[in-house]
């Protein structure tokens, strides 16, 4: 899976990739985002889901060791990393120079 790359890669010429994307790449890039954040959204339920129903067969089976905190724990690491990936260091890095970039584009098109 793929959560978005960075779409401000030198190429050859020396010149910003986004500053050649048309308005379809553009719209590309966002399906991607979109795509990726509904992937993070269906791992959070399913996280939420999974840890609720282990928790209910804890209390139900009257153990006392707190046995499932070790999958909680665990999948809540990899559910945080998830999070930061998707939200954090795509949208803060890219969103704000996608838009000028965009709007730079379509000026250029005009």
């Amino acid at each position: 899976m793929t959560y978005g790359k960075s779409i401000f890669i030198q190429n050859r010429g020396g010149e910003d990739m986004a500053s050649s994307m048309s308005e379809e790449e553009i719209y590309e890039e966002a399906r991607k985002r979109v795509k990726a954040k509904r992937e993070f959204f269906s791992h959070l339920t399913a996280y939420i889901a999974v840890n609720i129903l282990l928790i209910i067969i804890w209390a139900v089976t009257g153990a006392g060791f707190l046995w499932f905190l070790f999958p909680l724990c665990g999948w809540g690491i990899g559910l945080f990393f998830h999070f930061m990936n998707t939200f954090v260091f795509t949208a803060k890095l890219d969103k704000a120079a996608v838009e000028r970039e965009a709007e730079k584009i379509r000026r250029e098109q005009k």
